[in-house]
């Protein structure tokens, strides 16, 4: 059974910084990654790492966040600079096994004030 378990969201002023974690369990993971939702959106691609390292990240974050994971711990890590406002939303944990299977997590909201 698989199990994502997410922390380190919050509310932070403009400019400011989070760092996102979602441990995993119950398989191994090719590829993990972040996605967000802010109200009245559709969910986005925050960004994703495979278990090579490999990393993939959504235009408006680029140069702003950093996707990382510990294999060992099957931990993503997403640590978020110069925040802005339209960062606002909700963070999705997201998971995939076999490039088939993918797993969302709860959510954990951020909230980045002007």
């Amino acid at each position: 059974q698989v199990q994502l378990v997410e922390s380190g969201g919050g509310l932070v002023q403009a400019g400011g910084s989070l760092r996102l974690s979602c441990a995993a369990s119950g398989s191994s993971f090719n590829v993990m990654g972040w996605y967000r939702q802010a109200p009245g959106k559709q969910r986005d691609l925050v960004a994703t790492i495979t278990n090579a390292g490999n990393t993939n990240y959504g235009d408006s974050v680029k140069g702003r966040f950093t996707i990382s994971r510990d294999n060992a711990k099957n931990t993503v890590y997403l640590q978020m600079n110069s925040l802005k406002p339209e960062d606002t939303a909700v963070y999705y944990c997201n998971v995939v096994i076999g490039f088939i299977k993918t797993y969302w997590g709860q959510g954990t909201q951020v909230t980045v004030s002007s």
